[in-house]
């Protein structure tokens, strides 16, 4: 299948004639379809900021849905995703990766031109790919969004208004994508404090690959390996803050990093050799001895690590 195309092969600015944030007008009816971590921050952020008047809220687990209504996430329970979609004029899809196309299959027959639908998805190919297949001529809606937030915690009640806040957001419009919705998304995501960058979801999935992905994947892995040993709770007893800073995403949660590491597989794997050609170079070092070889290539991922600040952040 061929990829999905994008006027936006980059990182760029906004697009000609993008809303301004400020006086940014709101909507009158958010619709969530999935009440989780993701979604529900999204919703108490857009209550905090005044940016929306009702809350409509859908997620698979009832029992999620309902934390959701009495925690004050969402004002009105829905039945089902298609039902959260009625009457709203902004919907986001915070429903894991793997469950994209199903979820537009779902919500399809009222979508509508007049409404902005975006998702909070760390994959962009996989997802531009369905919504194409499954919102057909109204895939113009959609805007592809992917905000650089979240935590290894989940559930809803986890949810908080300012989990968004400050955190830099991709969107991946292709050529299909409405200018005017790309423009609403970008002015919704400032209004909420965020930094908004486009790029194409190709770009994205290969840099996400390498910045994000692998990351966790190396924080599985490494998890699995000392699970794998003699005695890991003895190995665990003696673990302090080093181990914790490192292992901190390995508690994410499985199903949504299932969906993610495979949907983005290929880019994955590249990025995999990459880091153990890395690692077998620091073996070689320690194997032949060569401690000031050792230290100059610390030292200059040390530097380098020391140097680096998140995206918007001073």
């Amino acid at each position: 299948m061929a990829e999905p195309k994008s006027k936006y092969s980059l990182f760029t600015g906004a697009p000609k004639g993008a809303l301004p944030t400020a006086g940014f007008q709101g909507f009158e009816q958010l619709g969530v379809i999935g009440c989780g971590l993701m979604g529900g921050s999204f919703a108490l952020a857009m209550k905090r900021a005044g940016l929306v008047k009702r809350v409509v809220g859908y997620s698979k687990s009832p029992s999620t849905t309902q934390r959701a209504l009495q925690m004050g996430v969402i004002d009105v329970e829905a039945p089902s995703a298609l039902l959260a979609v009625s009457g709203a004029d902004v919907v986001i899809l915070a429903v894991p990766v793997g469950a994209m196309a199903a979820t537009f299959k779902a919500i399809r027959h009222l979508v509508s031109p007049k409404t902005l639908f975006i998702d909070v998805g760390s994959t962009k190919q996989d997802v531009v790919t369905a919504a194409q297949a499954a919102l057909g001529q109204h895939v113009g809606t959609f805007v592809p969004c992917h905000p650089i937030a979240g935590s290894e915690q989940s559930g809803v009640q986890s949810a908080r208004a300012d989990l968004y806040a400050g955190k830099q957001v991709i969107m991946t419009p292709t050529e299909l994508t409405s200018v005017a919705h790309v423009e609403r998304a970008r002015g919704l995501w400032q209004a909420l404090g965020c930094p908004v960058s486009l790029m194409s979801p190709q770009t994205h999935d290969a840099a996400f690959a390498a910045v994000s992905h692998l990351p966790h994947l190396i924080a599985f892995a490494y998890m699995h390996g000392l699970l794998g040993q003699e005695s890991p709770d003895q190995l665990l007893a003696l673990a302090g803050s080093g181990f914790q800073d490192f292992t901190r995403i390995a508690a994410s949660e499985p199903k949504l990093w299932r969906d993610v590491l495979l949907a983005n597989k290929a880019a994955l794997v590249e990025q995999s050799r990459h880091f153990q050609r890395a690692l077998h170079q620091f073996e070689i070092m320690l194997n032949t001895d060569s401690g000031t070889e050792l230290q100059k290539a610390i030292a200059h991922v040390s530097a380098a690590r020391s140097a680096w600040r998140p995206t918007g952040k001073n």
